[in-house]
């Protein structure tokens, strides 16, 4: 097991594109993610911005947006596909946000399942807080992520992510007390040879209920709704 900033580094970084399907589907993808939020204006920060699926749409709607991701190598994809929109990327842990984004924000997304990257339960009250002291007066969060609180089991256990004649890419999941322990298992054809690469790491379980509450104790009035691909989604304002 490993971090999930080392995980990507290793292996999903390098096919994260072609996880998504490509640049065109995953940014047609990102702009439905993104419709109720636009046309915008002001300062939008994306948290675990990736290589632009929402960061290049937000753009394209009228915000400036700051692009955060840990990666330096899905940064440089944005880079190369939102080249000409108003848009700043920054590598660094999404924890530190602040230290890089001093303006108020009218908008502040954490799409995907990225906040069950976090270490700890503390980790997301301490996002939380940091989230509600940038944006602006009516200003929103966005956030999105898997419910791991009832976890599949058996055979449900084993996602299919996406395969070609090339690649594999299998997903297996594994219940610990306060994480699920996500296994990536990519299988690529190298000439006549098939070879595995396989790395996990932890995410964590992560209660919608808990989310909200965290988010009205700083003061944010959250509505809590399904989201895209299986996901939960969380819209809270800023009062």
């Amino acid at each position: 097991m490993t971090t999930a900033q080392k995980h990507y580094e290793q292996l999903l970084a390098p096919i994260y594109v072609w996880m998504a399907g490509g640049v065109e589907s995953a940014l047609a993808a990102g702009a439905q993610d993104v419709a109720p939020l636009v046309p915008g204006a002001g300062l939008a920060v994306d948290l675990g911005a990736g290589f632009g699926m929402h960061a290049i749409p937000l753009a394209r709607a009228g915000y400036e947006v700051v692009a955060l991701d840990t990666s330096h190598e899905l940064l440089d994809v944005l880079r190369a596909n939102g080249a000409g929109l108003a848009i700043r990327c920054v590598e660094a842990d999404l924890l530190d946000f602040r230290r890089h984004v001093t303006e108020p924000a009218s908008l502040i997304v954490c799409l995907g399942d990225t906040l069950t990257h976090l270490e700890s339960t503390d980790d997301v009250e301490r996002l939380v807080r940091d989230v509600a002291a940038s944006l602006t007066p009516g200003g929103r969060f966005v956030v999105t992520f898997r419910d791991y609180t009832q976890p599949a089991v058996g055979d449900a256990r084993f996602i299919p992510v996406r395969s070609d004649a090339d690649r594999i890419h299998t997903c297996f999941l594994e219940e610990q007390p306060d994480h699920m322990l996500v296994h990536d298992i990519v299988h690529e054809r190298d000439g006549g040879t098939w070879r595995m690469k396989v790395s996990s790491y932890p995410k964590l379980r992560l209660a919608p209920a808990a989310v909200a509450e965290a988010l009205r104790y700083e003061g944010l009035e959250p509505t809590v709704a399904a989201g895209a691909r299986g996901m939960v989604r969380i819209t809270a304002v800023r009062k």
